[in-house]
């Protein structure tokens, strides 16, 4: 194959569907160094921090259960994180006794997706262990829509 002329380069690495490999590149990357590193105690990550006020977040929701913020890097329009003040490292280890917990977790999504007018569709996101992304251990749903979303996503 013939090499590639700076601006063809350019071209290439400027595509949307180039811009999406990177960030899946970047988003395995960090998956990988997460596992690497161990750090699967969810008292000890971002949202811990966010969660006892130590970082600063921008809270869209926030109650006795769990809070909802802005991702600090959005895929699309809307992309929040609703989180557990539970600490449950991933939806592995969720047990029995977290079944209201994640019910509940389940419609504050809804309820967020309602207050954010995404009627035409959103993508619910639980990201698991390092094949599946998972970069910080603490549960956490990704709200993502407000645009036309891609399929299928994350091969």
């Amino acid at each position: 194959m013939a090499a590639l002329s700076h601006r063809m380069l350019r071209l290439v690495l400027s595509h949307p569907t180039t811009r999406v490999v990177r960030r899946v590149s970047d988003e395995v990357t960090a998956a990988a160094t997460a596992a690497a590193a161990g750090n699967k105690n969810p008292s000890n990550t971002i949202f811990s921090r966010i969660l006892n006020k130590e970082l600063p977040a921008d809270i869209v929701y926030e109650d006795d259960k769990c809070i909802a913020f802005r991702d600090v890097s959005p895929v699309a329009k809307v992309h929040l994180l609703v989180i557990p003040r539970q600490p449950i490292p991933s939806l592995s280890v969720a047990n029995n006794t977290d079944q209201n917990l994640l019910g509940h977790l389940l419609l504050v999504t809804k309820q967020l997706a309602d207050e954010h007018n995404l009627q035409e569709g959103y993508r619910v996101v639980i990201n698991n262990g390092p094949q599946g992304c998972q970069s910080v251990y603490h549960l956490h749903l990704h709200l993502i829509g407000g645009n036309q979303l891609s399929w299928p996503p994350g091969t």
